[in-house]
């Protein structure tokens, strides 16, 4: 797998041209390749972008969020942690970073938002079979600093499912599934950089574990996409002890509370 950063112009809040900033960056695309874009850029092209003058990041949160804590402080920071896009993300992914004097919010459907890049990008470069992956940065328990998550996809097929395949001694695999969306987002956002980089894109090629489509993904079996309903989550016994708050963004996590 080959991971190349691409460096733009600065897309300037509250809405720019992500579109213009590609089509000067990228010269070319080669076919199979799947193009990683952060979600702060897709959310300034969107125009989801408010004022910090006249908001304030721990009252959009509840607005934002699908579920969310009161704020947390910690020795380093203070947030919310919060459920966006079937994702735990501090603040619901409101950021400030890189954003001038506006904040940034989660783009609303980013799916929608991948779709429609990646038919602009077959469109424009000629190509048949490619992939779009809109990331946002995330912190896990334990770790210290941030990594890449995926929050949207469209062209390929997000997992691997190795389920009934031999392993390395012949037993058979009962549950391992490979996450190709995190895995390469994850990738993806450590050469991008979290600073002032302005590489804010990232083509990833050379990857014949991906497989590409031209729909929606939709799984074999209802029930094992990418996305897991809470009471399914490995984590479930966790996250239903703890003191969330309903938020009023998104799709709501049925019976997450219960």
């Amino acid at each position: 797998m080959i991971v190349t950063p691409i460096k733009t112009r600065v897309l300037i809040p509250p809405q720019d041209d992500l579109l213009d900033a590609m089509r000067h960056s990228i010269k070319s695309l080669a076919e199979k390749s799947i193009v990683v874009i952060t979600s702060k850029t897709v959310s300034i092209w969107e125009g989801r972008c408010l004022s910090q003058s006249a908001h304030k990041r721990d009252g959009l949160v509840p607005e934002e969020a699908e579920y969310y804590f009161p704020k947390i402080k910690t020795p380093l920071f203070e947030y919310q942690a919060a459920i966006k896009h079937n994702a735990f993300i501090a603040s619901a992914g409101i950021d400030k970073s890189n954003s001038g004097n506006y904040f940034t919010l989660l783009p609303l459907k980013p799916n929608e938002s991948a779709k429609i890049i990646w038919a602009w990008l077959r469109k424009k470069y000629g190509i048949r079979n490619c992939g779009v992956l809109i990331t946002d940065s995330h912190l896990m328990p334990f770790r210290r600093g941030t990594v890449g998550l995926s929050i949207g996809f469209y062209g390929f097929e997000p997992l691997t499912d190795y389920r009934g395949t031999p392993d390395l001694f012949g037993n058979p695999l009962q549950v391992t599934l490979r996450n190709v969306a995190d895995g390469i987002a994850a990738a993806a956002v450590a050469v991008m950089g979290e600073g002032n980089e302005s590489t804010p894109i990232a083509v990833v090629t050379d990857i014949p574990f991906v497989r590409f489509i031209s729909r929606p993904y939709r799984p074999k079996n209802p029930g094992d996409g990418l996305l897991v309903k809470p009471r399914d989550d490995v984590f479930y016994p966790l996250l239903r002890k703890a003191k969330w708050k309903k938020g009023r963004g998104g799709k709501e996590i049925r019976k997450l509370l219960r």
